[in-house]
Parts: structure tokens; C-alpha cells; sequence
């Protein structure tokens, strides 16, 4: 599953909203707990989340809450199910979702160029600025770390290892890139 997610998923430059928002969602989620348990969660959140659209959420969330509190499939705790609803609302509040993420990183793929996994920094400045302005908009469970999380997930910041295949395909897939 991990393997999977790191070679299809992880760090491929993402620009599709409803995905954008699917991932800073997971990415909350995971807070206090393991990215594999996010993994094993994850179709059936989106099950039962109607597919991370951000309007089904802010429209029929709030009277769901209850029952996926009940439900050992989903990550079940209040306040990340009240912040994926609240931040839903949030987000459709936006002409361009996606151009404000990727503004943080000046519209393009940040290329690192890290040796090992002991490098690799678990915030940056740019996740200290887009945690403190998504939170500044209301949005929640986006602290610094978890939005350097969803940066190197959605391919705003390129942190596979030099020495990982996946490495040189998000460069080239970042080298043309156009927000």
C-alpha cells in the first residue's frame, strides 16, 4: 500500500481542486496517528465523505457527523470531522483553490535535492506561511507540519530522495509546470 501510494501518488504535482482538498483533508486526518492507518482508511472515507466534494460536505456534512463517529471504518474524531465540514465551506469561498496552495511555493514545483531521510525537514517556511494563512481564513488542523505534509504529497515541493526513481519523474513532470 505504501509502495503503491509513494510510486502513483506521493509528490506527483497535483492541480485538481477537489484532489487539493482530498489531501489537505488526509492530511489532518493523519494528525497523531500513523500514514497507514490514513491508507487502509481511505476508500472508505471517500465513500463516505462523498468523494472529498467539497460542496456535498459543507452541504450534507454537518447532519453526517454523528454517524461517522460511529463508524470504526473512518478516523473518528469530532474535531477533524467538524474542520473537514468547516473547511469545506471555506473552500468554496474560493475563485482558485489551487492558485492560492501553489502561490506558496510561487506556482511551481519546489525541486529538493535531499541524499537521506534525515534531511528531509518536516516544515519550511513556505508551510509555516500557508499554515498561517489558511488558518487566518478559518481553516483547521492545518498547522505547519501537516502543511508541509500535504506539500510534498500534492508535489508542491519535490522531496523524494535523489537517489529514488521518483525523484527524477516529479522534476521532469515540475519542470514545465504552469499553475
Amino acid at each position: 500500500m505504501y509502495v503503491e501510494y509513494h510510486d502513483k501518488e506521493w509528490g506527483i504535482p497535483e492541480k485538481n481542486e477537489t484532489a487539493l482538498f482530498e489531501r489537505i483533508v488526509l492530511e489532518g486526518m493523519q494528525a497523531g496517528l500513523s500514514w497507514i492507518t490514513v491508507l487502509r482508511k481511505r476508500e472508505h472515507m471517500r465513500a463516505c465523505f462523498f468523494n472529498f466534494d467539497p460542496a456535498h460536505l459543507a452541504k450534507d456534512g454537518p447532519g453526517w457527523v454523528s454517524a461517522w463517529l460511529e463508524d470504526s471504518g473512518l478516523i473518528r474524531h469530532r474535531g477533524k470531522l467538524d474542520a473537514m465540514v468547516s473547511n469545506a465551506r471555506i473552500f468554496l469561498e474560493f475563485d482558485d483553490f489551487a492558485g492560492y496552495l501553489w502561490s506558496f511555493v510561487n506556482g511551481a514545483p519546489k525541486q529538493n535535492c535531499w541524499g537521506s531521510l534525515s534531511e528531509v525537514p518536516v516544515q519550511t517556511v513556505e508551510s509555516i506561511a500557508m499554515a498561517k494563512g489558511l488558518k487566518k481564513l478559518g481553516f483547521r488542523f492545518v498547522g505547519p507540519t501537516t502543511c508541509y505534509a500535504f506539500m510534498q504529497s500534492a508535489g508542491l515541493v519535490n522531496d523524494h530522495l535523489v537517489n529514488c526513481a521518483s525523484h527524477a519523474q516529479c522534476q521532469k513532470l515540475g519542470a514545465d509546470w504552469i499553475v
